[in-house]
């Protein structure tokens, strides 16, 4: 086996794919960090001064959240559609959806559950 076929053998086996992660710059994290804590200080503002309405705040706070988890995704966890060939952010969709299925039949299953259980009276004592 001559030296050239030697190291090219060595290479073929030896070879592994690097995964390229998204560098992220002390802007991007500064950038993340004020989003954060500009979305932290509303709602605590909402509760505490009550503004509004509470279905309305109740309402403006989840979506805050929802924003919020959108801010740490993109700034701190590096969630693009180009890192990891877009596997992260299928993954993520793939979640969601799975996630809002059971809540949704948790819910659905509740409701129902609730619906149709038979009125007790009150005043029915527990047997020893």
């Amino acid at each position: 086996m001559s030296q050239d076929s030697h190291h090219a053998h060595d290479h073929d086996h030896g070879a592994h794919h690097e995964i390229e992660m998204p560098h992220a710059s002390m802007r991007d994290y500064a950038i993340g960090f004020v989003l954060s804590v500009i979305l932290t200080a509303i709602p605590f503002w909402l509760v505490m001064a009550r503004p509004l309405d509470a279905g309305i705040t109740a309402a403006l706070i989840i979506g805050l959240a929802v924003i919020q988890i959108v801010v740490h995704m993109v700034y701190f966890l590096h969630m693009t559609p180009k890192a990891e060939d877009g596997w992260s952010m299928t993954t993520l969709v793939f979640t969601i959806i799975v996630v809002g299925i059971m809540l949704a039949g948790s819910l659905w299953v509740m409701h129902h559950l609730n619906t149709n259980m038979m009125p007790m009276p009150h005043d029915v004592r527990q047997l020893p």
